[in-house]
C-alpha cells in the first residue's frame, strides 16, 4: 500500500513537472521591437562612387610602423573632405596624433550624453603571394555584378563611409540632433589602436566626456546562425573577450641525443600543453553568451523554445552541446590556443631551452590572475616557468536600456526580419579604448552576410554586396535618429 501510494506521489510530481516545464514556453515573449521600415531614399550612384573611391587608397597598418605610407592616409582624410562637404562645414573635425579623426556634431541640449560611433579607416596588408588569387584588385574599388571589390568592403571602410553618408544625408535633410554626436575613426585599429582609438579616447577623457554609449564594428547579421531559428540573427557585442598571451619555458641540460632522460625539455613542454588542452578552462553558459540565447530563444522552433525556457533543468545538457564545436564553446569558456612551440637546432642535439607560445581568450569574469593560477596548476611542473601578459575582457554592456533598444530598433527598421541579440565578441576591436569613457560599448557591422564572407575580412577577395552596403548608410541614419528623438 505504501508502495502504491509512493508511486502515486511520483507520478503526481512528474506530471506537475511535464505541465510547467510544457507551459514555460508560451510565457517567455519576444525581445524583438516592431520593425519601423526606413524611408530613407538614397543617392544610390553617389554613394557608392564615394565608396569604390574609398577603397582606393592604400592605407595599410603594418606591424613595423615605419611601413606605413602616411601619404595614402593623408590622401583618404582629402578625400573625405571633398567628398563631404556639409560635414565637413557644419561639425568640428580635430586629427588625434595626426590621422586619428574625431568629428563633433553640437547637439541641441547640452544636457543629454553624447553617443560615439567610431570606425577604423586601415586595413590588414595583401598577404604576399595571395595577390594572384584576387579576381579583382584589392585597392582598385571595382563595382561589378552588384558587388564592390576591395581590402576594406568588410573591415571597416565601410563603417566609416557608411557614417559619412549618414551624417552628409542628415545635415542636407536639415536634421539637428539633440544630443551630441561623435563620429571617431582610428587609423590603427589592425595593430591595436594606440596611436588612434586609444589616444582619441584619452584626449577625450581629459575633457571630462562620458558617452551613453559608443557603437563600433563587431556582430553582423548572419544566416543559419542559431538552431531552431529560420530568420538570420544579428548579433551585437555586449563585450568582447580579454587577450593573453602565456609563455611557458624550461632550461635545463642538453647533451648528446643517444643518451636523453626520461623527461627531456621538449617532452615537459609538451605535456604541459596537453595536459593543458585535455583538462581546459570550465564552460559555462553565463553573461553575455546566455543573453544571446534569452533573446533568440523566443523565436525558436517549439522544441529547442522548450529546452532553452526550461535551462533549469537542460542547462548541463546544453553546454555539453555547445563545447563539442570550437564557435560555441568560444562562446561559454575561455580558450586555449597553443600557436608557437621553439626548440633544439640540430636532429642529435637535445636543446638546452624549450618553450611554448599560448593565446588565450579571455571570457568575462575571468581575470588574467585566475589564468595564470589555472595554467600553473594544471601543467604541474616547478620546473617550467609561466609567464603571462595581455588585457583583461572588457565590461559587459546593458541589454535593457534605451541604449541597446535603440541599436535594436535602427537595425530592424532595415532588417526587418532579422532576429537582433547581444553576444560575446571574440576577436578585438576599438571598442575597448572607449570602456573607460563610455557607460556602455557596442559592436556590430550593420550588413547582413555568410560564413564565407566572415572569411574574406581579412583574406582573399574582400567585397560586398551594393545593397548592403545601402543598407548600412540607412542603419547609421536611424541610429543617429532613434537616438536622437
Amino acid at each position: 500500500m505504501k508502495i502504491k501510494r509512493v508511486l502515486l506521489i511520483i507520478i503526481a510530481l512528474l506530471v506537475i513537472m511535464i505541465g510547467f516545464t510544457l507551459t514555460n514556453p508560451f510565457l517567455i515573449s519576444s525581445k524583438q521591437p516592431a520593425p519601423a521600415l526606413t524611408s530613407v531614399v538614397l543617392d544610390e550612384e553617389a554613394a557608392v562612387e564615394h565608396f569604390s573611391k574609398a577603397l582606393t587608397y592604400k592605407t595599410v597598418s603594418y606591424q613595423e610602423r615605419k611601413k606605413f605610407d602616411l601619404q595614402e592616409f593623408n590622401q583618404f582624410i582629402t578625400f573625405l573632405k571633398n567628398s563631404y562637404p556639409a560635414v565637413h562645414e557644419k561639425l568640428e573635425l580635430e586629427l588625434i596624433n595626426d590621422y586619428g579623426l574625431v568629428y563633433k556634431w553640437t547637439g541641441t541640449n547640452p544636457e543629454e550624453k553624447p553617443i560615439g560611433l567610431t570606425s577604423h579607416y586601415d586595413v590588414v596588408p595583401i598577404l604576399s603571394g595571395t595577390e594572384k588569387n584576387w579576381e579583382m584588385d584589392p585597392f582598385s574599388g571595382t563595382v561589378k555584378d552588384g558587388l564592390i571589390w576591395g581590402r576594406g568592403t568588410l573591415d571597416d571602410k565601410i563603417g566609416v563611409i557608411g557614417i559619412m553618408e549618414a551624417a552628409e544625408y542628415l545635415l542636407n535633410e536639415g536634421f539637428a540632433p539633440s544630443r551630441d554626436m561623435y563620429f571617431m575613426f582610428g587609423f590603427d585599429e589592425e595593430i591595436g589602436g594606440e596611436l588612434g582609438a586609444k589616444a582619441i579616447a584619452e584626449t577625450l577623457k581629459q575633457r571630462g566626456i562620458q558617452f551613453d554609449f559608443v557603437l563600433d564594428e563587431g556582430g553582423a547579421i548572419v544566416e543559419n546562425m542559431v538552431p531552431g531559428v529560420d530568420q538570420p540573427v544579428g548579433v551585437v557585442g555586449i563585450s568582447e573577450k580579454g587577450s593573453a598571451t602565456a609563455t611557458l619555458s624550461i632550461k635545463g641540460s642538453g647533451g648528446h641525443s643517444s643518451q636523453p632522460k626520461d623527461r627531456t625539455n621538449i617532452g615537459r613542454i609538451a605535456s604541459a600543453i596537453s595536459k593543458l588542452e585535455e583538462t581546459q578552462f570550465d564552460g559555462e553558459l553565463r553573461g553575455p553568451g546566455n543573453d544571446l540565447f534569452e533573446f533568440v530563444a523566443p523565436e525558436m522552433s517549439f522544441g529547442m523554445k522548450y529546452v532553452f525556457a526550461n535551462k533549469f533543468l537542460f542547462k548541463p545538457i546544453i553546454e555539453k552541446i555547445l563545447l563539442q564545436e570550437p564557435a560555441t564553446a568560444a562562446l561559454i569558456r575561455t580558450t586555449i590556443a597553443p600557436t608557437i612551440f621553439q626548440a633544439g637546432e640540430q636532429y642529435n642535439a637535445l636543446p638546452e631551452e624549450a618553450s611554448a607560445i599560448i593565446n588565450l581568450r579571455i571570457m568575462p569574469g575571468d581575470s588574467l590572475e585566475d589564468v595564470e593560477a589555472f595554467i600553473v596548476e594544471t601543467i604541474d611542473d616547478e620546473g617550467i616557468t609561466v609567464t603571462l601578459e595581455g588585457s583583461e575582457a572588457s565590461n559587459v554592456s546593458s541589454t535593457d536600456g534605451p541604449q541597446f533598444k535603440s541599436i535594436q530598433q535602427a537595425a530592424r527598421n532595415v532588417y526587418e526580419d532579422a532576429i537582433i541579440a547581444p553576444y560575446l565578441m571574440f576577436a578585438g576591436s576599438d571598442a575597448k579604448h572607449y570602456d573607460s569613457i563610455s557607460d556602455n560599448t557596442y559592436r556590430f557591422l550593420p550588413v547582413q552576410i555568410t560564413s564565407e564572407d566572415l572569411n574574406r575580412m581579412h583574406g582573399t577577395n574582400e567585397h560586398i554586396s551594393i545593397s548592403n552596403y545601402l543598407n548600412a548608410i540607412k542603419f547609421y541614419i536611424e541610429i543617429m535618429k532613434e537616438t536622437n528623438k
